[in-house]
């Protein structure tokens, strides 16, 4: 891409003294109809103005934070400074957590906390490998009869399986999976919709009529006392709250439920697929990990979540996060006028060549080895940082591991071919199909 032709004119910003490089006219849109401009953009504001730089998207500046110092100064030290507004998934999610803000998201994010740590997470891990158990049964037969997977659509069905079972108690059905297909359909589409909300919600109308079916007919089942083969869930307890708070209704503790599974499955699935893909260009990492330790060993967990660490290195689940100061700072020494954008950029600062050596190289050891990877942490945040961090961090990492334990050993894929690009939505995913078949493994 030419930098001329990509950043255009420049102009000043007051307080920075910085030259602004600003964006030609259509920019986000292409960017939102999943092509990587803005990601080019970036990158050259970093490489040519530095890690904390000012540029235009619009009419008002904005300010793209890279430095692991100044990432930590806006999400964890002062995020009453810099705040989300609207969430792109609030069509979707409507006021979920992930979209809620003030005394409501407080609210809600104390409710779901303790649900993954500690004591609540350990209420999940049956259901968790119950669902890779699941996959890796249905891979056995994709092996014996050499049938063609897909190997992002088998990762969305494991990991939707592995959050409907804790939201439910309920395995993933045929049908569910069906329905539920709907709610990747929307997530999809939702850098494309319309700006007006009327107009948007008319465009995916179908895939929310079927996504608002299965929430309501999933909460009936559970307030009638509907417990499945593995008890109670998630869900369970958004019902039992609004019997105290009259907050939850039914339209909240739909939201809930869909954030929970757009959040609880799409990253999750994302980064598997990818980390697939990672190791058909790097086939040594998966032997390495195999051979750091027995089956079960502590050794054997920390080398395949190692795999798991690095895919969100390369690939973070939340690659940008906007914010919005709402009142004058100083960042870095610079001054950040109250109204200015900024955007933090995870996939940038992981690939920060001063923070990680030969950072496009998939290493896992770096998560191994002492003093391979910078430890302050805002040069490593694939789910955020401070306290809008991704609830379900722990979750997603205890699933992703859960499932390579059973399925390493036995299967490496072949693909038939590959995506070339990345599509940059609200995940960072693989713009194309993964089809692949399974060999015998590599010793």
């Amino acid at each position: 891409m030419d930098p001329e032709a990509s950043l255009g004119s420049l102009s000043h910003v007051p307080g920075t003294g910085r030259p602004v490089p600003e964006a030609k006219p259509g920019l986000v849109q292409r960017w939102r109809s999943g092509g990587g401009e803005l990601v080019e953009l970036l990158s050259q504001v970093r490489e040519q103005f530095g890690s904390i730089a000012a540029f235009r998207l619009g009419p008002a500046p904005t300010v793209l934070v890279t430095d692991p110092q100044a990432v930590q100064h806006v999400l964890a030290r002062h995020p009453e400074r810099y705040v989300k507004r609207s969430h792109r998934a609030r069509l979707l999610i409507g006021d979920g957590v992930l979209a809620a803000t003030g005394t409501a998201w407080k609210r809600q994010r104390r409710l779901l906390q303790s649900q993954f740590t500690g004591t609540g997470m350990r209420r999940y891990e049956q259901r968790i490998t119950a669902a890779a158990r699941t996959t890796a049964g249905r891979w056995g037969g994709y092996a014996r009869t050499g049938q063609t997977l897909d190997v992002g659509r088998e990762m969305r069905r494991f990991a939707l399986d592995a959050i409907w079972r804790s939201l439910t108690g309920h395995p993933l059905d045929d049908g569910t999976e069906r329905e539920l297909a709907a709610v990747a359909a929307v997530a999809a589409a939702l850098p494309t919709l319309p700006a007006d909300v009327t107009d948007a919600q008319d465009a995916v109308a179908a895939d929310l009529a079927r996504i608002d079916a299965v929430a309501r007919h999933a909460i009936e089942a559970a307030r009638g006392g509907a417990v499945g083969p593995d008890g109670p869930g998630l869900l369970h307890v958004l019902i039992d709250a609004a019997n105290e708070r009259p907050e939850y209704t039914d339209r909240l503790i739909r939201d809930e439920l869909v954030t929970l599974l757009v959040a609880g499955h799409e990253t999750t699935a994302t980064t598997l697929t990818w980390l697939y893909l990672l190791l058909d260009r790097y086939p040594a990492a998966r032997e390495q990990a195999l051979a750091a330790g027995d089956e079960g060993s502590a050794q054997r967990r920390q080398a395949i979540q190692a795999l798991v660490h690095e895919t969100l290195r390369l690939y973070p689940s939340a690659w940008i996060l906007p914010r919005h100061a709402t009142e004058d700072d100083t960042l870095a020494g610079y001054t950040v006028e109250a109204g200015t954008d900024i955007l933090i950029c995870p996939y940038l600062t992981h690939r920060d060549p001063e923070l990680w050596p030969d950072p496009e190289h998939f290493a896992p050891r770096r998560f191994i080895t002492p003093d391979r990877r910078p430890a302050h942490p805002g040069a490593y945040f694939p789910f955020g940082i401070g306290p809008r961090a991704c609830l379900g961090l722990q979750f997603a990492l205890r699933e992703s591991t859960v499932l390579l334990e059973h399925l390493l050993p036995v299967h490496t894929l072949a693909f038939s071919s590959t995506p070339t690009k990345a599509a940059y939505g609200i995940t960072v995913r693989p713009d194309g199909p993964t089809p692949a078949t399974l060999e015998p493994p590599r010793t």
